[in-house]
């Protein structure tokens, strides 16, 4: 991605800094899937410690945290914030991203954001559940994105589009921040 992508601690802004409630959803959607906590640790690739404070909100999770852990209960990420209403922002590395809107139609759930990504290094990602489609597009700055291994630039006006069912990354090309929308589009399982 240029810069080397990093994979900092962030965290979650506005109506759903409560961490406690996101830790209660996480919870129900695991054990209405008869998932143990250990195996969904070890399926999401977290420590069993970081999941259990992240359900029982003594933890503030990462992005890539709670990417991980959805991408295996196979939800959005929007199953565990509160809603479109709230508009939270989430926070990564370099990308900042406020959900817009999230709808549904028979085939897809989608989740639309305004994002930001900082110049500097760049955000690692990790993979979501099969199928998941991103769609970027850039309205000021250059970025570059997509699969890890081989990543998509666009400049202002440019449309990208990926299966991020593998890690993925964004970076700002330059020194000029990136202006985009993301549209994330998670197929129906089953």
């Amino acid at each position: 991605m240029g810069r080397a992508p990093t994979t900092s601690p962030v965290g979650l802004a506005g109506a759903d800094a409560d961490t406690s409630a996101i830790g209660r959803r996480v919870r129900a959607l695991r054990e209405a899937r008869g998932i143990s906590l250990s195996a969904l640790a070890r399926l999401a690739g977290v420590g069993k410690a970081t999941l259990s404070g992240l359900e029982n909100g003594i933890r503030n999770p990462t992005l890539e945290t709670l990417y991980a852990v959805t991408a295996q209960l196979g939800v959005p990420l929007t199953a565990v914030l509160s809603g479109p209403a709230a508009g939270p922002t989430v926070r990564g590395a370099a990308v900042s991203a406020i959900l817009l809107e999230v709808f549904d139609d028979a085939d897809a759930t989608y989740e639309l954001y305004r994002m930001r990504v900082a110049p500097g290094p760049g955000q690692l990602s990790p993979a979501h559940q099969p199928g998941v489609t991103e769609h970027v597009t850039v309205f000021s700055g250059v970025l570059r994105a997509g699969p890890a291994d081989a990543p998509l630039t666009a400049a202002a006006g440019g449309h990208l589009r990926w299966t991020s069912d593998v890690p993925h990354g964004y970076a700002a090309v330059g020194d000029e921040e990136v202006a985009a929308s993301l549209l994330l589009r998670y197929p129906r399982q089953g």
